[in-house]
Parts: structure tokens; C-alpha cells; sequence
């Protein structure tokens, strides 16, 4: 196919794609879906060889959240059976990060729910931080707390922070739809405060909810203009008890489609697989590995995700390797971009070379109001208002799966073993 050959071009250029391409690799069929896979994975090897980052979710404080983002099963309303437990200590959340890390994990995710922390949450959250990384040497560290006050930020990175997450989860146009107790500029806002504190940026979206092709395109092209150096993808877990139960609109090749059209927009940045991946992708997961260098292991916030041993599995069948904690994830571009930001920040910003520009743009993280660095439990979330625009109706031959979505009853805030 012509268009696969210009993506694969631009994306080995780090050169944006129009959005009508980008719109075109959603609108492929299923004949070409193993070329779209391929194509995208020329683009992977290129700037991630065949490395695959493990990441690994603490839920520091669970449920109890005050936001009501539609998508959440910790959202103000929400009927979800989860865990509701207030924060972790630190020795309890360095142990919980231990699980992870022996496992594999590079990364490990710090996530809080609420609207957004306030000062002595800070000071607790960079106590754990401390805690974490005297324990496990070499770990990165996320913390993805919601919405942040001025000096928070730098106050994270004082204590050991790497990044900061916080999700667009969808487009502008749509995010009012999903979410009424916060803004769409306030989740802008909060990346750009971890930009300026020298964090790593970890922006990502939610798909699933209804949205359309275009609402897809305008939060990955907000992402790329945003320049996060990873772009978590979430696919929504419908949890019974929130208002987006009944939304089973995703395929496994529809999950692919989105993940390569991310790729494309944003070649040489760390692409995540993250919440939902077991429910929409099922044993198509592998195939998602071509695509995307980077998973979240074992469980999510509020979800359980397949065995730890079982990703490891998948991850070496499917011909691919566990990075390596003394391997740096991002292109040397990237990395050298950060490392000059102060640790954090973004890739190159010329238009043309890094991910996009660092301008005010879109951003978002699964912070305000719940924050999820996967949607692991804190779900996805995408616009809730159009029919969705060359997307097949599922309705009736994808009907609710709600077998597929199990409660997380382990690991942080219980008395049973993780599943790293």
C-alpha cells in the first residue's frame, strides 16, 4: 500500500503524518490488517529495537474520588464493587513496588485518586518515592496524583520523581462529555507544570467509549503537539456500576489500528500498551508487541490483568526482550532532549524532528478526578457524545463481556500476593 509505505517513511523521519493519513490507517480493512501491524513495526524497530518496558501500577488510595469522569470505576457515584482503602504508608507501597520490580519493571507507576493532592499528600507521596528507590536501585518512578498545584511538581521531582502522568484521555471537543468537575485546560495545564519541573511527560488517551475516528486522530495529534515522551493507550474496561458499562464498542483488530495510528503520529516515543489490553485485545496481545514497546505488568489500579508470568511468557514467545534496567528507553534524540531539561521534559521540539512541540497544547492524565498511568482501573475514557464515524456498530455481534472484567482483589491495600 502506498499509504503504509509514506507512514513508514515519515515515521523513520520522525515526520508528522497528515491527518488524513492518520485517519486512513483506522479505515483499513481487516484484509490489510497484518500490513498496517508490519508497517508499524518497521517504525518501532527503528527507535525500540525489540525491547519491551515492563511497568508497574501501585494504587496508593483507592476509590473515594470526588470527579466524575465517566469512565472510572473510583468516580463519585460509582456503583463498582472495587477496593477502597486511604494511602498507603511508604514501607507498604515500597513493598507493593517490589513485586513489580522483581518481575522485571523498570517503571513503577504511583497513582492516587482524588482531584489532586495537596501539600502533605506531596510531602507523603515523596516519602514513598524515597522509600522506593533505597530499596530498588536503578527504578524509575511516576507519580500520577491528579491535578497539581504550583511548586508540587518540583517538589516530586526534589524527592526522586522521573515523570509525572496525566492523561488527555480524549479530544477537546469531547472531554465535557465525559468529565463536568474538571476541564480539559486543567489536565493542559498540569502537564505542562511537569514539563516546566523538568519531569518526564507521560500523556496518553482512552479509546472505546463511542468516539469517533476524528475524536482518536485529535487527541493523538494533542499528544504529539504536547511532546510526552510516553503515550500510554488505554482501552476501556466497562465496569458495571459506572455509566460507561454498557460500552463494548472495540475489536481486537480495532485495538491494533489505534495502536498504529499512535505509532505513526508519534514514532519515537514510548508507546504503552495499558488498561483494557486483556479484555478488548485478548490473543491478539502479541501481535499489539509489533507495535507498541512498552506494557504494563500484572494488575491494573482496579482490574486484574493477566499473570505477570504469563506477559514474560508472551513477551519471549512473540520473539521480543525485556528491557533491561541499565538500557535507556528513549532514542538517543529523545534522551539527550531530557537529560538537558533537567531530567525531564520532552523530546525534540522542532515540528519536524521529536515528537511535536512543546507548545500549550492538550494534556491530560488519568490524574484529575482518578488517575490511572494505564486505565487500570481508573479505565479509559474517549468523547461520549457522536456516533462513532467509520466505526462498525458491535453492538450485536460484540455484545457485554462482562466476564472479561474482574475486580482486582490483590496485591496493594490487601492481604494477598500481588500478581507480578
Amino acid at each position: 500500500m502506498d499509504l503504509l509505505n509514506t507512514l513508514v517513511d515519515k515515521g523513520l523521519r520522525r515526520e508528522l503524518p497528515t491527518r488524513e493519513e492518520a485517519l486512513a490507517v483506522l479505515a483499513t480493512s481487516d484484509d490489510e490488517l497484518l500490513d498496517v501491524v508490519a508497517a508499524a513495526g518497521k517504525v518501532r524497530r527503528q527507535w525500540f529495537g525489540r525491547r519491551v518496558k515492563l511497568n508497574y501500577l501501585v494504587n496508593l488510595k483507592s476509590g473515594l474520588c470526588p470527579e466524575d469522569c465517566s469512565y472510572c470505576s473510583q468516580r463519585l457515584g460509582s456503583k463498582a464493587e472495587i477496593l477502597k482503602y486511604t494511602w498507603l504508608k511508604p514501607d507498604e507501597a515500597s513493598q507493593a513496588a517490589a513485586a513489580g520490580v522483581a518481575g522485571g519493571a523498570k517503571r513503577v507507576c504511583l497513582v492516587a485518586s482524588g482531584r489532586g493532592p495537596t501539600d502533605r499528600d506531596v510531602e507523603r507521596v515523596g516519602k514513598t518515592i524515597e522509600a522506593i528507590k533505597e530499596q530498588n536501585e536503578g527504578v524509575e518512578v511516576c507519580a500520577c496524583l491528579g491535578l497539581l498545584s504550583d511548586g508540587q511538581a518540583e517538589r516530586l521531582r526534589d524527592a526522586g520523581a522521573d515523570a509525572y502522568n496525566h492523561n488527555l484521555n480524549t479530544s477537546e471537543g469531547t472531554y465535557g462529555d465525559i468529565t463536568t468537575t474538571h476541564t480539559y485546560a486543567d489536565r493542559v495545564d498540569t502537564v505542562q507544570k511537569a514539563h516546566a519541573a523538568g519531569l518526564s511527560a507521560c500523556s496518553g488517551l482512552i479509546a472505546g467509549m463511542g468516539e469517533s475516528d476524528e475524536d482518536l486522530v485529535d487527541v493523538v495529534y494533542a499528544l504529539r503537539e504536547l511532546d510526552s515522551d510516553s503515550v500510554p493507550v488505554n482501552f476501556l474496561i466497562p465496569f458495571e456500576g459506572t455509566p460507561l458499562a454498557e460500552e463494548w464498542n472495540l475489536t481486537p483488530q480495532r485495538c491494533l489500528r489505534i495502536l498504529a495510528m499512535v505509532r505513526f503520529v508519534c514514532p519515537d516515543v514510548e508507546v504503552r500498551i495499558a488498561g483494557g489490553r486483556e479484555v478488548h485485545l485478548r490473543s491478539m496481545q502479541p501481535l499489539a508487541l509489533n507495535i507498541a514497546n512498552s506494557i504494563f505488568l500484572g494488575d491494573y489500579l482496579t482490574s486484574e490483568g493477566q499473570a505477570g508470568k504469563t506477559d514474560l511468557d508472551m513477551i519471549a514467545d512473540a520473539g521480543f526482550e525485556v528491557e533491561g534496567a541499565g538500557t535507556t528507553t528513549l532514542p538517543a534524540h529523545r534522551a539527550d532532549a531530557l537529560a538537558a531539561a533537567g531530567g525531564g521534559g520532552c523530546g525534540s521540539a522542532a515540528s519536524a524532528g521529536g515528537c511535536g512541540s512543546a507548545a500549550d497544547a492538550d494534556s491530560s492524565g488519568e490524574g484529575a478526578g482518578c488517575g490511572s498511568h494505564a486505565g487500570g482501573g481508573c479505565g479509559p475514557c474517549g468523547g461520549h457524545a457522536q456516533e462513532p464515524a467509520a466505526v462498525p456498530d458491535t453492538a450485536a455481534t460484540n455484545p457485554a463481556r462482562t466476564d472479561l472484567v474482574a475486580v482486582r482483589r490483590r496485591g496493594a491495600g490487601t492481604d494477598l500476593a500481588p500478581n507480578a
